[in-house]
């Protein structure tokens, strides 16, 4: 049984080398309210559009540990990870002082008990909830688009 309702799209990687890809982890912070998912978005540091917490890999911990990492240090969110990827998303990290970078970013669930007041990135990010509907549409990417909007939590194992 598949957690989202929909086939995990081709990702546009047209004209990019396969060596210069890299790999990130994000997390889709959500929670339950009156039988109703909500899920967290933030903003970006530099272009403050609506983004999932995400990250580069970590040694010694697994996609969703990093996962949930990154939605610590950059949303203030303690809460339970999920090991089940939930699928994939590709984006363009622009850089100032280099050349702009693709990355596939694997997406993992990650319940939320809590959100923090103090967290790291807190000065630098804003932070809203939105229904699976409402976050799809204030993203940019597509693929992740249709990750948001077929969220089903009661498909999740574990």
């Amino acid at each position: 049984m598949s957690v989202l309702a929909f086939r995990q799209a081709p990702l546009n990687m047209r004209g990019v080398n396969k060596r210069d890809l890299r790999t990130q982890f994000g997390a889709l912070c959500y929670r339950i309210v009156k039988d109703k998912p909500q899920i967290l978005l933030i903003t970006s540091r530099t272009t403050k559009r609506w983004i999932l917490p995400k990250g580069w890999p970590m040694s010694d911990v697994t996609p969703a540990q990093a996962a949930a990492t990154e939605a610590w240090e950059e949303a203030g969110v303690k809460g339970r990870a999920f090991e089940q990827c939930l699928g994939l998303y590709s984006y363009l990290k622009t850089n100032e002082d280099a050349p702009d970078l693709p990355c596939a970013v694997l997406v993992y669930p990650v319940r939320v008990k809590k959100l923090a007041e103090e967290f790291p990135e807190r000065a630098e990010r804003k932070r809203k909830w939105f229904s699976p509907k409402k976050a799809s549409l204030q993203v940019a990417e597509p693929e992740l688009k249709a990750i948001l909007k077929a969220f089903d939590p009661s498909l999740l194992r574990g």
